[in-house]
Parts: structure tokens; C-alpha cells; sequence
């Protein structure tokens, strides 16, 4: 009778300490949340996380944290979120860069994109737009060409890597010609010698380049995208302006680190989901010129697969490198 007792013990202690586990995994999130943005403050990305941020904490009931780790085109944020603990606590908030473009860019990365996260749920995706300085003498996608060919062009971007660096790289490649690439650390800087003058042009996101349209400063000649942007349905895309099926739209989405619970992963999805539908947040969305996307986590793993074999042609095609 006493063997049997002494038997029975542990299976008392499990099922004893087996509804408390279940109460502390049923009680996320127990504590605040960091979302992590891998550039600087005041970017698209930046504006993003803290639009989400303001609704999570609603919804969760905790204090949601915007912390910016900007540095190396997005890589070392992105880093230290693939490095961090998977319980749930903090998540990445970064654009398509460093995860689809880098890879193929960088001899050597501190992460792996496709191993050491848990993709949660795409964000938005933003047509960039081809800008210029109004002092160029570019009018057109074609006068772009032309001066091209002539070989004496170059266009800003906010850094080696970076989407405005590499969709430049894509219209090289489409174009036929050589634009030379002037990094910037930043889109702040690069729109500073942009309006400036210093730099002609840039292909950009249009954040930062629709306050200097409207001050007549700069001048948009084009859409990125595939289709206009139903935010600005009245610039033509470049692919109308005579590159046949050009395509480059940047997204931004939240990762965690690898291991983050099925369960955590799929409240965030759900929650991130209704966010982004709420009619509030999709007009903030259409402000920054980015319109919703909406996908389960293993959508969006597969999308985010898919977009990295893309961009790692472009890079292979133009023998862009990280100047």
C-alpha cells in the first residue's frame, strides 16, 4: 500500500500543477510588450508601430512599448529580435528589407530571416514613388532613361539595402541602364540633398515625399507598384510609362522570435487582423499612402518566402552591392 502511495505522488503533483501552467500560458499577456522598429524615429515603419502599439494596448490590456534600434538598413534591430527570449513579449515591426533583400545582399548576416523568426501578421504594403528635384530637368520616366544612357544620373537613397535602394536597383535592371546609387542614413538626409538639390532624384517612400510635392519642392513623376495606388490613383505607374510589368511594393508586418507560442501568434493575428480592418486605422494607412494586407501566419510565411526568391533576382540581375 505504501509503494502504491509513493506511486501515485507524482501524478498528484501533475495534476495539481498542470491547471496552474495552463492559467499562466491562458494569461498572456502577463506583463508589457516591446515592438521593436529597426530604424529610426519618424519613418513609415516607426508611424506604424506606434499606430499599433496605441491599439494593441487596448485590446490586450497592457502597456505595448515602441523601442527603436535603428542602424545597418534595418539589420540590427532586426538582430537583436531574432536573438530575443520567445515568450511573447517582444515582436519586430520592420519593413520587407531586412528580411527579403538583405539575405541576398549582405555576404554575412547575424540572423537567418527564414529561420530564427515567427512571422505573426503583414501590416501594409506602400507603393514607393519615383521623386524629383523640379531643378533637374526630368519630366518624365523617359528623360530618366535618356539621361541615364548619357551616363551621367545617380539617385538618393535612405542606405545600402534598403527598398529605395534596391526597387533603384530593379529599374537599372528593367531600364537598361546604370543610375548610380548615393546611400544616405536615412530618408531624412536623402530628402534634405533631394530638395536641396545635390541629388536629382530618388525612388522613396511617400512619407517623407508628399509634405514637398505640396510645398512644390519636389515633384512625383511615378508609382512602384504594379497597379496605381489607390491613394494617389492619379500618378501613372511606371510600368504604364513604358517598363512593362514593373513591380516593386515594399510591406511591413510583425515577426517574433523563433518559438513564440502557437497560441501567442495566433491572438496577436487575430488581434492585428481586426486592427488593420477597423475603418479609423485604414484611413491612417491611406494617409501614409500604404493600404492593409491581410493573412494567417502561414500565409504570410509563404508570402514572405515567395517575395525573398524576387528580390534575390533583382539583386543577382543588377550586381548590387553594400556600398
Amino acid at each position: 500500500m505504501k509503494r502504491h502511495f509513493l506511486r501515485t505522488i507524482p501524478a498528484l503533483i501533475a495534476l495539481s500543477v498542470s491547471p496552474l501552467f495552463a492559467a499562466a500560458q491562458a494569461a498572456w499577456p502577463a506583463k508589457p510588450i516591446t515592438l521593436v522598429s529597426p530604424y529610426a524615429p519618424g519613418g513609415t515603419t516607426d508611424l506604424l508601430a506606434r499606430l499599433l502599439a496605441s491599439k494593441l494596448q487596448g485590446v490586450l490590456g497592457q502597456t505595448v512599448i515602441v523601442e527603436n534600434k535603428g542602424g545597418a538598413g534595418g539589420n540590427i534591430g532586426t538582430d537583436y529580435v531574432s536573438k530575443s527570449k520567445p515568450d511573447g513579449y517582444t515582436f519586430l515591426v520592420a519593413s520587407s528589407g531586412p528580411l527579403v533583400i538583405a539575405p541576398s545582399l549582405y555576404p554575412k548576416l547575424p540572423y537567418q530571416p527564414n529561420l530564427d523568426f515567427t512571422p505573426v501578421a503583414p501590416l501594409a504594403s506602400a507603393a514607393f514613388v519615383i521623386a524629383v528635384n523640379p531643378g533637374s530637368g526630368l519630366t518624365s520616366v523617359k528623360d530618366i532613361i535618356a539621361k541615364a544612357k548619357a551616363g551621367n544620373l545617380s539617385f538618393a537613397s535612405a542606405g545600402s539595402g534598403t527598398p529605395q535602394h534596391i526597387i533603384g536597383e530593379m529599374f537599372n535592371v528593367q531600364a537598361g541602364v546604370k543610375i548610380q546609387h548615393i546611400p544616405y542614413k536615412g530618408s531624412g538626409p536623402a530628402m534634405n540633398d533631394l530638395v536641396g538639390g545635390q541629388v536629382p532624384m530618388t525612388f522613396e517612400n511617400p512619407v517623407p515625399i508628399m509634405p514637398q510635392v505640396k510645398a512644390g519642392k519636389l515633384k512625383v513623376l511615378a508609382v512602384t507598384s504594379a497597379k496605381r495606388s489607390a491613394a494617389f490613383p492619379d500618378i501613372p505607374t511606371v510600368s504604364e510609362l513604358g517598363l512593362k510589368g514593373f513591380d516593386a511594393q515594399p510591406w511591413y508586418g510583425v515577426l517574433g522570435p523563433a518559438g513564440v507560442p502557437a497560441e501567442v501568434v495566433e491572438r496577436m493575428n487575430k488581434e492585428i487582423r481586426t486592427i488593420l480592418a477597423s475603418t479609423d486605422v485604414k484611413a491612417r494607412l491611406f494617409a501614409l499612402g500604404a493600404e492593409p494586407m491581410d493573412m494567417t501566419p502561414s500565409a504570410f510565411k509563404s508570402f514572405i518566402a515567395a517575395d525573398t526568391k524576387k528580390w534575390t533576382a533583382v539583386v543577382k540581375a543588377s550586381g548590387a552591392t553594400v556600398d
